[in-house]
């Protein structure tokens, strides 16, 4: 491991930790590198074990007494530009910022959005402050809202303050719920939608509820807010876990779709044999009616619980008056 730059932690397996996978094993003995962070290190090689060999392996179960050698290099400058680029702040301090993300605003560059991302406009805001650990393409980021759904986001200034934070998205103990008008009533009117998510094999572009031994776990607790006779639901969704496109896959898997969503909405059949007051709003909705409303977290420097709430998705409101006045 000597031909790379930057730090190295050379481990020994303890006996407490003997037949733990190899990624969570040393997540023990590297508290200050999140578990995502050291899956990263052994996809990229930069994981030896006691003979020098790379390990890329995360899934194997580790034995007391072996020894492996652990690189992690040094910062790499971030990409992108800062970009004077608008934001609703909510709470900031020396440690991390809180925003309210409008609708249609990426949160980090990727292909064919290169620049105009939240990340643009944080290192703007923060003048380059914000932590390193997150990779070179998303400085700060310790979780993501889809483009088009609205809502609270922590980022982090300190590689500290996201080391905490990301741990607290792992342990589960980031209180997060979401607003969502969906088609149809769920019944029962409360409950828990649990099935792996993963791609999808028909179509890359989306997610879809794998079978056992496929995907990663994922648990949504849904709860009914405010019905509209059988056409739709205003629903509250909490999440435990944080998969990609999560609530928008799983309410589609019950037959409730997220209203406007693009991908699992089912638009045209929705949307057919309704009156036109409705039908039109509905057809001219591009995006999901899906907002992040409450966001709540252990403060990783003072340790003060801080939890904060938005009620900015006026145009799910919008849609709930429609619906109420059809």
């Amino acid at each position: 491991m000597s031909e790379f730059p930057g730090e190295t932690h050379d481990l020994t397996i303890p006996a407490d930790l003997a037949g733990s996978r190899l990624d969570k094993a040393l997540a023990s003995l590297l508290p200050e590198l999140s578990r995502a962070r050291l899956q990263a290190l052994l996809a990229e090689g930069r994981v030896a074990d006691g003979k020098g060999q790379p390990v890329t392996e995360a899934k194997r179960k580790v034995r007391a007494g072996e020894s492996y050698a652990v690189h992690v290099p040094p910062p790499v400058p971030a990409g992108p530009d800062g970009q004077e680029i608008p934001l609703d702040v909510v709470y900031e301090d020396a440690h991390l910022i809180v925003i309210d993300k409008p609708q249609g605003l990426v949160v980090h560059p990727a292909a064919g959005n290169r620049d105009g991302t939240l990340v643009n406009a944080l290192l703007a805001h923060c003048r380059g402050a914000l932590s390193g650990i997150g990779g070179v393409e998303r400085p700060g980021i310790v979780h993501r809202l889809d483009k088009d759904t609205s809502g609270l986001m922590v980022a982090a200034k300190t590689d500290a303050a996201h080391r905490g934070l990301a741990r607290q998205f792992e342990e589960h103990s980031i209180d997060r719920a979401y607003r969502a008008l969906v088609w149809g009533v769920p019944h029962p009117a409360e409950g828990e939608i649990a099935g792996n998510i993963g791609r999808d094999p028909r179509n890359r572009k989306k997610m879809a509820v794998r079978p056992a031994g496929q995907g990663k776990p994922a648990h949504t607790f849904y709860r009914v807010l405010e019905r509209f006779g059988d056409r739709a639901a205003l629903v509250e969704c909490r999440l435990t876990t944080g998969r990609t496109h999560q609530i928008r896959v799983h309410m589609a898997s019950i037959g409730h779709p997220v209203v406007g969503d693009p991908l699992y909405g089912g638009r045209r059949a929705r949307t057919a044999g309704l009156p036109p007051a409705l039908k039109n709003p509905l057809t001219e909705c591009k995006n999901q009616a899906l907002h992040a409303y409450i966001l709540g977290f252990t403060h990783p420097a003072t340790g003060d619980r801080l939890n904060f709430l938005s009620e900015k998705h006026n145009y799910i409101n919008e849609l709930c008056d429609i619906f109420r006045s059809v």
